[in-house]
């Protein structure tokens, strides 16, 4: 069996983990762009779940291939095409070893998390749904896994149905039994919410799809910058990811898929590199995963996302997992503080994210002011409207915090919400 990605990461030891203690400082030396300064105030980055910082070994191995290697792939004979389909391959092992899935075979490069659930939909989704079936998300979902799952239901006529949640912004994991039935075909879950930070009872949730034959599709992209995240462990069937938010370049991202179920879906785009032949008369496809990689891919990004997992791979993991739930702790408390501000969300297991509003503000203008003093944070739905909705708010202002991020920067968001508390009173 392949060596799991949490075992690599709690083995690994790193100049941050030297002498026994987590160095914030030496890792946010990583990351450049962390020295700017915004507004005569050195930046506080606290907008990592929309996405994260770069280090400079993710941005040296862009750069590397664009000056060294640059090349189009698997299908040149000359030494830079053989060095970038080197190099491309090797990062999608890099990724199956991050997932822990059985075989590299199962890693399908995409843009995002986003196109892997879309591919998921359009491919998979349409060979198994039919009118009357019923494909299940959670009320927590960003809308990259409502919108795809709601195009297929139009188009096959089936049912979209809805686990609720709780005032604490946790699933109604009790609910999930009587929703899945024996017309249930897809269960489509976040591993962790955007927007509040909920990490998902997915071991027990999948357990139960399981028993009931259902295919569980999962939304991994703020988990994978948290937790160590282990397909096999899961039992899930699709798991997919985003690059940019655990510290990779933007516009790549992975969909680990069954190797059972990818070889038995019809491809999703067709083009160049898909195909195994083709003639006027038919075309024979590619074995996965090129099947479902049509065209240029992007292969710079991949490279960097491969480096973003080394990355991740060289950390005191086990270290950095202590850290970020002191940090979150200690926001949720910190900012609770703040007069007038409502906290939005009170799971019970939570990673990266708070959540608020701040009474009689919209969170669009306290967005504005943070700003003004050097902190970023997001404000709006987050892409989230039905949890917005739930709450019975049109928007929230979104802390959401990475291992780089310090107890100083928290208290410089207090200051800066005091502040704007008292500019807008």
């Amino acid at each position: 069996m392949n060596t799991p990605v949490a075992d690599t990461r709690a083995a690994s030891v790193t100049a941050a983990g030297r002498g026994g203690g987590f160095n914030v400082q030496q890792i946010r030396a990583d990351f450049p762009i962390l020295e700017r300064e915004i507004k005569g105030r050195r930046l506080v980055y606290l907008d990592n779940a929309a996405t994260a910082q770069k280090p400079r070994s993710v941005i040296d191995a862009v750069t590397d291939f664009y000056e060294r290697h640059n090349a189009n792939i698997h299908r040149g004979v000359h030494a830079l095409s053989q060095e970038a389909t080197t190099a491309y391959e090797a990062a999608r092992e890099k990724v199956r070893g991050f997932l822990n899935a059985p075989d590299a075979r199962e890693v399908i490069f995409v843009r995002g998390a986003t196109e892997g659930i879309n591919l998921v939909a359009q491919t998979f989704g349409r060979s198994r749904v039919s009118a009357g079936d019923e494909i299940v998300v959670s009320g927590l979902e960003h809308h990259s896994n409502i919108v795809p799952w709601q195009l297929l239901c139009e188009e096959r006529r089936a049912e979209l149905r809805v686990l609720p949640i709780l005032e604490t912004g946790d699933v109604d994991v009790d609910r999930l039994r009587e929703l899945l039935t024996p017309k249930t075909r897809i269960l489509a879950v976040a591993h962790v919410s955007n927007a509040l930070g909920t990490v998902n009872p997915l071991a027990a949730m999948i357990r139960m799809a399981r028993e009931r034959g259902v295919t569980v599709v999962v939304d991994g992209a703020q988990a994978a910058p948290h937790l160590a995240v282990d397909v096999q462990t899961l039992d899930c069937d699709f798991y997919a990811i985003s690059g940019h938010k655990m510290f990779g370049p933007t516009g790549v991202g992975a969909l680990f898929g069954r190797a059972e179920l990818l070889e038995a879906m019809p491809p999703w785009q067709g083009g160049g590199d898909m195909i195994r032949t083709v003639s006027f008369a038919g075309t024979a496809y590619a074995p996965i995963p090129a099947k479902f990689e049509a065209g240029t891919p992007n292969v710079a990004g991949v490279i960097g996302l491969g480096a973003a997992v080394d990355y991740l791979a060289g950390l005191p993991w086990d270290q950095v997992q202590r850290h970020e739930h002191e940090l979150v702790t200690y926001a949720v408390e910190r900012i609770r503080q703040v007069r007038g501000v409502q906290l939005i969300g009170t799971p019970g297991e939570r990673v990266g994210v708070v959540s608020f509003v701040m009474e009689g503000v919209h969170p669009h203008d306290l967005g504005t002011l943070v700003d003004g003093e050097g902190v970023a944070i997001r404000t709006g739905h987050h892409c989230a409207q039905p949890v917005m909705e739930f709450f019975g708010v049109p928007a929230t202002a979104r802390a959401s915090i990475a291992f780089y991020n310090t107890r100083e920067e928290i208290d410089r968001l207090v200051d800066a919400l005091e502040h704007a508390r008292e500019v807008l009173a």
